[in-house]
This record gives C-alpha cells, sequence and structure tokens, in this order.
C-alpha cells in the first residue's frame, strides 16, 4: 500500500471514530422537550421496576417506591436498592390490584410511620386495604392493618387507592366501584367513595354518614367511579381527585363532605364496544358536576399540584398523568375553573402512573411498564420564563 493511500485510510478511521464519538456523546445528552412556558430535560434516576405504582419522598432525601407485584423499594443516592423493603402485609397482585399507594405520616419524622394501600385477601375475594407500619432501616415494624374495604369480591379491577392527609391530619383514600358500577351509589358498601379515618384507622365523628342507619361511617363521599389521582390544593387545603371515565367522561373533582358524585347515574362517558349511554345523562339534581372532563378518556393516573420555584409559570397548575394516551397533562386553574390545558411528553416516556412535585421543587414521575422507570424533570431554560 502507499503511503499516501495508508495515510487516507488512517484520515478517513479517524474521522470515522470522531463521528460516532459525537453522535454518541448526543444521544448521552439529555433531549430538550419544549414547552409553552419552560423547556425540559428528563433526567432518569432509577430504571428496572416493574409496574411501579406511587412514590414518597423520605426526609433523608431517599425515595419510596411501590412496585405492583407486591415490593416497596428504596432508591437512595440516586440509586435502585437491590432488596427490597420486609414486613410488608399479605398482598394479592392480580388485575389491576397490587401493592398500590404509598403515604408518609405528617409527622414521619417523629414516628418513622408509613402508610400503603394495596389488594387483600379475604372472605369473598379481595378488596383495598390500607396499613401502616415503622420504618426501621430496610424493614416495616409494628404494622397494622387499619381500613378494610367491605364488600370483598373477586373482581381484579377498580381498586382507587390514593393516600392524602389533609392538614388537620385526617387520611383519605380513594376508591374505586370495583368494575360493579351500582355499587358506587350504595350506602353500605365502602366501593365507589372517598374514605375519611383518624391516622390510627377511627372514624371520625364529623364524618357525614356517621349514626345513619345502614350507611358505612368511614365513607365521605358516594358516586366515584376509580380515583387513582389525589392531592391537596396548596391554597384551600381541599381534596381533589379525578377519576377514570368509562369511554370518555374522565372527571377532576373538588371532594367535600356527603356529596354524591353521579356515578353511573349520571357520567359524561359511554359504555365500551357499544357506545351506548349509561345512567340517565350528565346532570341529576343533587350529584355534582365535574370540575373538568376529558372526552375522549385519558386515563388519569397520579396527581400534583406544583407549589416549586424550578418552574416559576408553571406555579399553582394541575399535573396529571395519563397512561393511554402515555403523556403528562397540565392544568392552568383560575380557582375551580380550568382555564388551559397543555399535553407534554406524548408518547415519550410511556404510561405515567404517577406524578409528584419533590422537596427540590423538581417533578418526578413514574411510568407503568414491565420496565418501569423513575424520572426527574429539570429547566433545560434554567428556570426563566418563555416570552
Amino acid at each position: 500500500m502507499s503511503p499516501h493511500l495508508y495515510h487516507l485510510r488512517r484520515l478517513m478511521t479517524l474521522g470515522c471514530l470522531a463521528a460516532a464519538l459525537v453522535l454518541s456523546a448526543a444521544a448521552a445528552a439529555p433531549q430538550v422537550i419544549k414547552t409553552q412556558h419552560h423547556d425540559l430535560r428528563i433526567v432518569e434516576i432509577a430504571t428496572g421496576l416493574e409496574h411501579p405504582w406511587s412514590l414518597a419522598f423520605l426526609p433523608d432525601g431517599s425515595m419510596l417506591v411501590t412496585e405492583r407485584p407486591g415490593r416497596l423499594r428504596i432508591v437512595r443516592d440516586g440509586r435502585l436498592e437491590p432488596q427490597a423493603v420486609a414486613g410488608l402485609p399479605p398482598i394479592v397482585a392480580r388485575g389491576q390490584g397490587g401493592l398500590l399507594d404509598v403515604a408518609l405520616h405528617p409527622r414521619f419524622a417523629e414516628n418513622g410511620l408509613v402508610y400503603l394501600s394495596y389488594v387483600g385477601p379475604g372472605p369473598g375475594g379481595m378488596g383495598t386495604e390500607v396499613a401502616r407500619g415503622r420504618l426501621v432501616a430496610n424493614r416495616l415494624e409494628d404494622v397494622q392493618v387499619i381500613f378494610r374495604l367491605e364488600p370483598k369480591t373477586d373482581a381484579t379491577r377498580h381498586f382507587g387507592s390514593r393516600l392524602v392527609f389533609d392538614r388537620a391530619g385526617y387520611l383519605f383514600i380513594t376508591l374505586g366501584d370495583r368494575g360493579e358500577m351500582e355499587r358506587a351509589q350504595r350506602s353500605g358498601d365502602h366501593a365507589g367513595s372517598v374514605i375519611r379515618l383518624h391516622d390510627d384507622g377511627r372514624v371520625p365523628a364529623d364524618n357525614p354518614f356517621v349514626g345513619r342507619q345502614g350507611w358505612k361511617p368511614e365513607k365521605y363521599t358516594l358516586g366515584n367511579r376509580n380515583m387513582q389521582g389525589a392531592a391537596l390544593h396548596p391554597q384551600t387545603g381541599e381534596l381533589w381527585t379525578h377519576e377514570h371515565g368509562p369511554q370518555g367522561g374522565d372527571e377532576v373533582n373538588v371532594i367535600r363532605a356527603g356529596v354524591n358524585y353521579g356515578w353511573p347515574v349520571i357520567t359524561y362517558g359511554v359504555n365500551y364496544v357499544t357506545g351506548t349511554k349509561i345512567g340517565e345523562g350528565t346532570h341529576k339534581e343533587g350529584m355534582a358536576q365535574p370540575l373538568h372532563t376529558w372526552v375522549p378518556s385519558i386515563a388519569p393516573s397520579g396527581m400534583a399540584f406544583y407549589t416549586g420555584d424550578k418552574f416559576p409559570r408553571w406555579r399553582g397548575d394541575l399535573f396529571v398523568g395519563a397512561l393511554k394516551d402515555q403523556m403528562l397533562v397540565r392544568l392552568s386553574l383560575d380557582g375551580e375553573k380550568v382555564v388551559s390545558e397543555e399535553r407534554l411528553l406524548k408518547n415519550t416516556l410511556g404510561r405515567i402512573r404517577d406524578v409528584r412535585q419533590g422537596p427540590d421543587g423538581y417533578l418526578y414521575l413514574l411510568t407503568d411498564e414491565d420496565d418501569g422507570v423513575l424520572v426527574r424533570l429539570e429547566p433545560a431554560d434554567g428556570g426563566q420564563d418563555k416570552k
């Protein structure tokens, strides 16, 4: 080979290597996502999660993540601990059921109490339960079941299961209708309602149905289909939820004592497959109208109000994960009115199961996949307002 040809080939090889390095660096660099108000970067925190469902932030900066098959995991120093937390109660992982939400007691720093919602076995089949235990190292101790849905059945869907403590320390539990729609209107049935309890499971004396014959005293509402998002409004302190409609008719509601939210008597959705009407229409006296609806359905799950300083133009907005359309929805609010909607990250991450604001002011998302991920959304624009 001539010296000239040798040097030419060497230059070509070096050029190809340089190009490959540039492409590799570009692939490794976080993608910038354009939105109306802020440009974002998606930062991967943990992978290899099996259908993660919920997230809670510990005071030391670690995170608790639930996996629907029945494992509670710890993410510490940006790394998923290999061993799951021990000491969990018996869990049934079937259909949409398994280990679901996780929440910390408002005084967790003092008492170490962690609350879990999950599907537990019992007479008649299975149903949503809530247990609490003290987190000691990598184990839950002194575990107590403080709530069991009654009656239990063999149905494998619509468990609801979000847990939220309000400012007075009451625990709210959202429940689905278990796929048996008529249960949401039954007074003696927990299904299709919001439950309100003291932190130890006792029933508050001022619950709306306490002392009424035939009513479950734990019930705070009725007429809800399947609530998989719940959060306290940062100004009013009221509980907001969203729920899955059938074919269309997903709802956002403000939860108030004793209110009937209508399902299945009124709904903006229709029957699957046939598209026929459900119930009596969209309105009925004595039944609440939703604050916002989605038709067609987005299959909402997870919900958080943004109050941080990383994304200043999002402050006060409501964020909702979506399973069906694999996206994050931002709702801009004026009091209890939705004034605009922006759809973010569509088909970028997968099915978004949970949305949380971290103590650092970033947004965190979980994807409901066989190989689910925990990601953090950070401003690519330095948190500056886009003009």
